[in-house]
């Protein structure tokens, strides 16, 4: 049974964090060219962005296998250079975990960054600072707090991510049977116990993660 929790657990945790660092720094990236740009084609990029919010997950997924497929752009380049194919690896289930949190990262970053004032931004640039010291230091200190809400609301999407993992990395027993992946097939099998165990495990990282976050922001004065 232990061994049934520990590694779809650990193996949800490793997905979920890489793919939460790698969302707040693309997110960032991206939130602050949406809020601080206008370029021709913004809405068609901020479309872009917030679609896989509102596509199914399997949606998602499918389009994930066919460009990560053998076939697919990515996927051909990657198995002509290695040999391999990144589709039914722990890999995959980052992509997968990466693309579906993405849009709440950027959406959540980017109404913070346009709160702030930007006379605040103009006045760093007159003491001679650069725009990337001004974003590093001034912009994005005053948005922490819609910059964290976006990074624990990405770890939280990446742990239960389901229908896109599912679809890309599938339920392999020791590889990519995730938390979420793990009690579908419990349920599926009867295995009444083990998922009731997986989904109490799986509320309380989510609560623990948004109670320490909540607890953190309330202690920030700005």
């Amino acid at each position: 049974m232990m061994e049934q929790i520990w590694f779809p657990l650990l193996i949800t945790l490793q997905i979920a964090i890489i793919s939460t660092i790698t969302v707040g720094v693309v997110g960032i990236f991206i939130s602050y060219i949406l809020a601080r740009r206008d370029f021709r084609g913004k809405w068609f990029a901020d479309v872009l962005v917030t679609l896989p919010l509102v596509l199914p997950p399997t949606v998602t997924g499918y389009l994930l296998v066919i460009i990560l497929g053998r076939e697919g752009i990515i996927g051909a380049t990657l198995y002509n250079m290695t040999g391999r194919t990144i589709l039914f690896t722990w890999e995959a289930a980052v992509i997968a975990a990466f693309i579906v949190s993405l849009p709440l990262m950027v959406k959540t970053t980017t109404a913070a960054i346009e709160a702030v004032d930007r006379d605040l931004e103009y006045a760093a640039y007159t003491l001679g600072r650069k725009e990337l010291e001004t974003a590093l230091f001034i912009t994005l200190p005053l948005a922490k707090k819609g910059v964290l809400a976006g990074v624990v609301l990405s770890f939280a999407r990446a742990v239960g991510e389901f229908g896109a993992t599912l679809m890309v990395a599938g339920n392999i027993p020791g590889k990519t049977n995730t938390m979420a992946i793990s009690i579908y097939s419990a349920f599926q099998t009867g295995n009444d116990e083990l998922a009731g165990l997986l989904v109490i495990i799986l509320v309380a990282i989510s609560l623990l993660s948004m109670a320490a976050t909540a607890k953190l922001l309330s202690s920030w004065k700005i």
